[in-house]
């Protein structure tokens, strides 16, 4: 589903000429591309699924956020606004993502869902929100948050 939506992306951006979009495009289903070649079984078959695709988009944000703040800091702007264009559409295709709050309060939820009392559960409690939550939560946040309430 979220591969088939980014080829059309890829096919729109063609059309309108979009360098920018088209470039980011071919870089996320080479990604993608790269990540079925790896998943292939003796048979070879195998295809990531959306929420691996989603992995691999929200990884690509937090790469280009990062590449972001050190052209920012070298006085390269040319290349920090290209890095923001990059981010704007790659979120584009994530799900909207949780405020603090909302991440603090489902925290909060699954500590007492799962009895978590200590820093011994804290690799429980976080596979439980990759599971659930995946795309939609930074999960550094999150960890910050489990780790402060698990304390």
């Amino acid at each position: 589903m979220l591969r088939a939506q980014l080829e059309e992306a890829l096919k729109a951006a063609v059309k309108a000429q979009d360098v920018r979009k088209r470039s980011t495009l071919r870089l996320i289903l080479a990604a993608i591309k790269d990540r079925d070649i790896s998943a292939r079984t003796g048979d070879g078959t195998g295809q990531v699924s959306d929420d691996e695709i989603l992995g691999i988009l929200s990884k690509m944000v937090k790469q280009r956020q990062e590449s972001l703040k050190i052209y920012e800091e070298a006085g390269r702007l040319e290349l920090a606004e290209q890095e923001r264009e990059e981010v704007v559409i790659i979120e584009s295709f994530l799900p909207k993502q949780m405020s603090d709050e909302e991440v603090e309060g489902i925290c909060e939820a699954l500590a007492t869902e799962l009895g978590a009392s200590g820093l011994k559960d804290m690799g429980k409690m976080m596979a439980a929100l990759k599971e659930r939550y995946a795309g939609q939560m930074d999960f550094g946040k999150a960890n910050k948050k489990v780790k402060q309430l698990l304390s």
